[in-house]
């Protein structure tokens, strides 16, 4: 097992270089997906990477892809590089713990954000408006107070570079059609749901999230990154204090520190000091031992 800040998989054509994953294609209807170690903040990537980062990532994804799969079918095909095609042998290494061979779906065109504590845009939004990208939520709630019924906030999904924009339920019907978006509403609603129940028997308080679906014959798929501390908000149930921000295991950390550096949120950013990226994987593996109860070590 190795850092891995890019990959250069010649057997394969690269589709596509996120903030984090690489996509390869590997058929017409499957892709390999690797969750690299980089780190994005305020849209922007790091120079350095969080090690091992990608892997964490990773396995939480399947931790909960796996529990869900009842609730909603999946994309996963493979998760361990013995099973994925004879060329990929070669980059077993590299791959271990942080890819996995999928079935190619059409991702829908919202991102289905849920959440269940005002915080961060929402508060904002809050403060000036006392709704929530349309919800209009009770008077007098204190930033990081629990919303009692988890709101589905979708947004557009922005490229590379650029800023997600949050868009009303009429915006999002319009995009996917009633029908489809109800059935995305209903899911992420309750995933996200049984996942804050579960994740606050563990000690974590999952504030909000982000889910990404697609289709694939006609059917409801769960793809890409499924509550990680990249795509959610995971609070430490033991500190948690309404009326105020809460520490958090996700990359707010790297936030922070970027902030009190003076970062414009343009690239290129800054080097990361080692002590900041080792506190931050800190965090990732903090997150992970607590959902599955497994120790990992590097």
């Amino acid at each position: 097992m190795q850092v891995v800040t890019t990959t250069d998989i010649k057997e394969y054509p690269l589709v596509s270089r996120g903030k984090v994953r690489d996509i390869y294609q590997v058929s017409d209807d499957s892709l390999l997906i690797v969750t690299t170690d980089r780190i994005s903040a305020f849209d922007v990537i790091l120079p350095d990477p969080i090690p091992f980062k990608g892997v964490i990532l990773n396995k939480i994804t399947i931790f909960w892809m796996k529990m869900f799969e009842k609730l909603v079918k999946n994309h996963l095909l493979a998760t361990d590089p013995a099973d994925f095609p004879a060329p990929l042998k070669a980059h077993a290494d590299m791959l271990e713990g942080r890819a996995v061979l999928v079935r190619k779906a059409k991702p829908l065109p919202i991102e289905c954000i849920v959440r269940g504590y005002i915080t961060g845009s929402g508060w904002k939004d809050y403060k000036a408006t006392g709704s929530v990208c349309g919800h209009t939520l009770p008077a007098n709630l204190r930033e990081s107070d629990k919303l009692e019924k988890p709101l589905f906030t979708p947004s557009t999904k922005a490229e590379l570079g650029s800023h997600d924009e949050n868009i009303t339920l009429d915006q999002a019907k319009a995009m996917i059609g009633q029908a489809l978006f109800d059935k995305v509403q209903d899911t992420a609603l309750s995933i996200y749901s049984q996942a804050r129940e579960y994740a606050g028997n563990k000690g974590i308080l999952i504030a909000d999230t982000k889910f990404e679906f697609g289709m694939i014959d006609g059917e409801l798929i769960l793809i890409d990154e499924v509550l990680t501390p990249d795509s959610s908000r995971f609070w430490p149930a033991a500190s948690y204090a309404p009326g105020q921000g809460q520490p958090s295991y996700d990359k707010q950390y790297v936030r922070d520190w970027l902030e009190s550096v003076g970062f414009n949120k343009k690239p290129p950013a800054p080097a990361m000091p080692a002590d900041v990226a080792a506190r931050t994987r800190e965090k990732y593996l903090e997150a992970y031992q607590a959902l599955t109860g497994e120790a990992l070590s590097f």
